[in-house]
């Protein structure tokens, strides 16, 4: 790190994160140890911080938490895992595995899809986690960095139709996956049961403390912004010439978290540093990454994250330092537009001649449902797939690589089991939320439960307005953490307690736009009566063509989000 810039580290008592990761022996900590005590369900003191860095968080269900306290009993204690899987991509093979895990192993039987464009397993008790592991290595796969302040799984657009520059940036975002990776053997030695070496951990890019904050990449292939692109602190905009990848806009800062009451924290859009070649990848990936390492709040967290950073020191210093460190220069940003972030819902031709299959999960959730086994025709048509699966960003599955003369097998599998279904509608495929309970410890209020119900009765407003063709982004999240992506809604619900949440609105359809409260800590038939009010001016005002968000703006129910610093709480 460079004396000059000393002025940019953030002077103080450190969070006592920073004392956990120093003293964590590389992310090992007494992990073992925990394992082996059988006298508790959950991970103790540091350690329930340290297995994040591993891939998980230590859960519990919160729907008999109060039961088993009555009892004397404490939380049933298990973990979420969520899996590296840069790009979403996971072969037939893999898909079954996991399947069977799932089924025998959890508590909940599910497979969870992410936002994050990979796989969750919930309610995996302590005797099967070791177990875990070691199946997900035995597959090629495995949870390193998914949690915890490092950099997180890569996402990638998981175009279905330009499959030779897909294929090209998926390869990137596997490189930038490993690069980034922990180099700390921790994760070999405690769960793969790896030779223990002493004292050979060197972390040359994440140093030996880590990030201050988590820290989130991806690959988009315009015109999708499938990943949403200004939710995460590092992005590459692929941008190709005549069907070839030739580099990527970088685009810097983005993150979508706050904090309830603290307007220090906000959402925030990524900044357009410029174009670089593909050669300068990794070294640009790798100086992000050490600048913020560097100059990242380690006083409070709250403020932790890239965004904050180049907020305090200005970006055009956090981008002269990232050309420094990476030897490069950034040449202005070569043309994009972003039409879009939804996924191509049935079967897509892509330019190989091979065809795609997005099949829509509603919440991520594979599950063999009353009258729609989910999970087992997935397990089917991992049976007889000869390509792969794409999990997408938007929690939904695409079956790709599949030949003209399989289609019909495939497809009459999918309707069998309820994966495909003619009557879902536009705006239930523009819908999402985050987990919330009775799993995450963070949530305040419903998202994954309430969304459906939310959905229909969104859908019988927009009926009763002649509007039951279009479709607003409507997301839900359980808490201000952003899982859910809320804050790049048109309509963003954000849980503030049981049964209340703020309304967002006014993001755009192209995933560009924060959204703007609207009204805050209200039930839900307050924000049915509210959007029923507006989606009727929406319906006789609308300009032609014109989408829910821009409409909201453009008619002044909210102002724009322009900078948000700014602009998001005035």
């Amino acid at each position: 790190m460079s004396t000059d810039n000393d002025k940019f580290i953030v002077k103080g008592k450190l969070a006592d994160n920073e004392r956990l990761k120093a003293q964590s022996n590389f992310l090992r900590g007494t992990i073992e140890a925990d394992l082996k005590d059988d006298l508790t369900g959950g991970f103790t003191a540091d350690n329930f911080q340290l297995i994040r860095f591993h891939g998980m968080y230590q859960q519990d269900d919160r729907d008999i938490r109060a039961e088993r306290a009555k009892q004397k009993l404490e939380p049933l204690h298990n973990v979420m895992l969520r899996a590296r899987l840069p790009g979403g991509v996971i072969n037939p093979e893999q898909w079954l595995v996991i399947d069977k895990f799932a089924a025998e192993e959890t508590m909940y039987g599910s497979i969870r899809l992410t936002t994050r464009q990979t796989f969750q397993f919930h309610g995996v008790l302590k005797p099967n986690i070791k177990n875990m592991h070691q199946m997900l290595n035995r597959v090629g796969m495995d949870s390193i960095a998914t949690a915890g302040d490092v950099n997180r799984n890569v996402l990638c657009t998981s175009n279905p139709v330009e499959s030779e520059v897909h294929q090209q940036a998926y390869e990137w975002a596997k490189k930038i996956s490993e690069h980034l990776l922990p180099k700390t053997r921790a994760y070999a030695e405690i769960w793969l049961d790896g030779e223990k070496l002493q004292s050979t951990d060197e972390e040359p890019i994440l140093g030996s403390n880590y990030l201050p904050r988590k820290f989130k990449t991806t690959v988009v292939i315009p015109p999708q912004n499938d990943v949403d692109v200004h939710a995460n602190d590092l992005n590459f905009v692929a941008i190709a010439e005549a069907g070839q990848l030739v580099g990527f806009n970088v685009l810097v800062g983005g993150g979508l978290a706050m904090t309830h009451g603290d307007q220090s924290t906000y959402p925030r859009r990524a900044d357009d540093f410029g174009f670089i070649p593909l050669d300068d990848t990794l070294a640009v990936a790798a100086a992000v990454v050490t600048t913020q390492r560097d100059w990242g709040n380690r006083v409070n967290r709250k403020n932790a994250k890239t965004k904050y950073t180049l907020e305090r020191v200005g970006v055009d210093n956090f981008k002269a330092e990232v050309e420094r460190r990476a030897g490069v220069t950034f040449a202005p940003s070569r043309a994009y537009e972003f039409t879009g972030r939804g996924d191509r819902f049935g079967w897509v031709e892509g330019v190989d001649g091979k065809f795609h299959l997005t099949l829509f999960i509603e919440n991520g959730r594979i599950l063999d449902f009353p009258g729609k086994p989910l999970k087992t025709g997935c397990a089917e048509i991992a049976k007889i797939h000869k390509g792969d699966f794409r999990m997408t960003a938007n929690q939904n599955l695409i079956v790709a690589g599949v030949a003209a003369e399989d289609k019909a097998t495939i497809e009459k599998i999918a309707r069998d089991h309820g994966l495909m279904d003619d009557g879902v509608s536009a705006q239930r495929q523009d819908s999402m939320a985050c987990v919330a309970l009775p799993t995450c410890p963070l949530a305040m209020a419903e998202a994954e439960r309430y969304l459906p119900d939310a959905v229909t009765q969104l859908e019988g407003i927009l009926a009763k307005h002649d509007m039951a063709s279009d479709s607003i982004i409507f997301r839900v999240t359980g808490c201000p953490n952003g899982c859910g992506r809320a804050m790049l809604a048109e309509v963003g619900l954000v849980g503030k307690g049981p049964g209340k949440y703020n309304l967002h609105l006014g993001g755009n359809r192209q995933g560009t736009r924060i959204p703007k409260m609207y009204q805050e800590n209200i039930s839900e038939q307050q924000i049915m009566d509210e959007l029923d009010t507006l989606i009727g001016r929406w319906a006789k005002e609308r300009e032609q063509s014109e989408s829910f968000g821009d409409f909201v703006i453009r008619a002044g129910v909210v102002a724009e989000v322009i900078d948000s610093a700014k602009d998001f709480y005035a």
